[in-house]
């Protein structure tokens, strides 16, 4: 089975360790330290030899130019998440590729952040410490309402995807109240996740915590609207590791500065350098760090490599991307 990796140069080092790619050349006839960043640019011979591209971030769209001069390519191995870029519709017309994605193994980190700051504002820990660095003394501390902790507040997950279904299994170790608003999701469903199907206008009226696990897609830009986030009660956290583009974001920027609720915004990489949410207090700006890094991104390796094991193997792969599913996923 020959496997091209069709990345930047240098990706597979990132996405894989020592012992991954060795496994890797063992499972398969392929060189761990050549990629292919630009199928345009191999000969014809080369990739007509090809079974199974190994693809990632950056990697060449698998167009009809590109599917012609691969009439043996039966797979195409994603180490991250989402495939929009990657795969195009001629992929799908084809009908004969089988296509995987490590978003499962992507949404691991993202639930565990999203889990750890939920904590965190159930604490309502950006609030107090903002308030503490101010009067530096905790006798002159005012007393703390008792919507303050973690015991029976409630938390809100708008969007019962992968990394919102990760979340609601965490939350259930805790003494928490979780609603859950998914429209394409039965309230069985959210039942089984430990969660109580509701209506965004509920969710956000009621939240303690609403942390925002929706796609990405066109029915979702814009859900978020001003009058959710007003009808959110006071001194209570938004936290976003989605998409920008699913918030009213002047909206938010009103609520945010009013000082009136609190957030953690992990996906908001082109907020200019002058824009005043820099320098509120009780709003958390992460650059990105909710998904895989560092020694994260071998755990998506790992997925890759299981189903490149699988394919060699003549398996079923472990986690297929439905062409019917992408109207409503990331």
């Amino acid at each position: 089975m020959k496997v091209l990796l069709a990345m930047p140069d240098g990706l597979q080092h990132r996405m894989f360790d020592r012992d991954q790619l060795e496994r890797l050349a063992a499972l398969a006839d392929v060189d761990v330290e050549r990629t292919a960043p630009d199928l345009s640019a191999l000969d014809d011979a080369e990739l007509a030899a090809v079974d199974v591209l190994l693809t990632g971030w950056g990697s060449p769209l698998v167009d009809a130019a590109a599917l012609a001069r691969m009439p043996r390519l039966r797979a195409i191995v994603h180490t991250a998440g989402t495939i929009r870029l990657v795969v195009s519709e001629a992929v799908w017309e084809h009908g004969d590729i089988v296509v995987t994605s490590a978003t499962e193994a992507n949404a691991v980190p993202v639930a565990e952040f999203a889990l750890a700051q939920i904590l965190l504002a159930g604490k309502r820990t950006l609030a107090q410490a903002a308030r503490h660095r101010e009067v530096r003394d905790r006798r002159r501390e005012p007393p703390v309402s008792d919507r303050v902790g973690n015991f029976r507040s409630v938390v809100g997950l708008v969007g019962a995807s992968r990394i919102g279904r990760l979340v609601a299994e965490h939350l259930r170790r805790f003494d928490l109240e979780v609603l859950i608003s998914d429209p394409i999701v039965s309230a069985e469903e959210i039942a089984a996740l430990g969660g109580r199907k509701v209506e965004l206008d509920e969710l956000f009226a009621r939240s303690d915590v609403v942390s925002l696990h929706a796609p990405d897609v066109p029915s979702t830009q814009g859900m978020v609207t001003a009058r959710l986030l007003a009808s959110m009660p006071e001194g209570a956290t938004f936290l976003n590791t989605a998409r920008p583009a699913l918030v009213d974001r002047d909206a938010l920027r009103a609520e945010l500065l009013s000082g009136r609720i609190s957030s953690v915004l992990d996906v908001d990489d082109d907020l200019p350098a002058d824009d005043p949410l820099w320098d509120v207090p009780t709003v958390l700006i992460t650059p990105h760090i909710a998904g895989s890094q560092g020694n994260e991104l071998r755990r998506m390796g790992e997925s890759a490599l299981e189903e490149v094991r699988r394919l060699a193997a003549g398996e079923p792969p472990r986690f297929p991307v439905d062409p019917q599913r992408l109207a409503v996923s990331a």
